[in-house]
């Protein structure tokens, strides 16, 4: 059975930094293409950052370039979402998947339960 666990989300102020992690288990890691997505309240779930199963090719959102970094650890089973510049708009649940095809879409086979990142103004 695989399980995807985030950690790292909190309160933070504008212009701070979090570091999200997930743990992906049941399964092997370096087969699957990961990703992280969030939804805030009252909108739809969103794609912020993708990246291949070797972790050479990664994808962001717009609104995350140049301050959002996605990279996995195949050793230790561990994808990372380091998140700088934090703005208000950056609220939400962060939720990690992952899948057998690298998309921006939703359409992944595995999810998280997510982790909530809130930032103060």
């Amino acid at each position: 059975q695989v399980q995807l666990v985030e950690s790292g989300g909190g309160l933070v102020q504008a212009g701070g930094s979090l570091r999200l992690s997930c743990v992906f288990s049941g399964r092997t890691f370096s087969n699957y293409a990961m990703g992280w997505f969030r939804q805030a309240p009252g909108k739809e779930r969103e794609f912020v950052a993708v990246t291949s199963w070797s972790g050479t090719s990664s994808y962001y959102a717009d609104s995350v370039k140049g301050r959002f970094t996605i990279s996995r650890d195949n050793a230790k089973n561990t994808l990372y979402l380091q998140m700088n510049s934090l703005k208000p708009e950056d609220t939400a649940v962060y939720y990690c998947a992952g899948g057998g095809i690298l998309t921006t879409g939703l359409n992944y086979d595995y999810w998280g339960r997510g982790t909530q990142v809130t930032v103060s103004s």
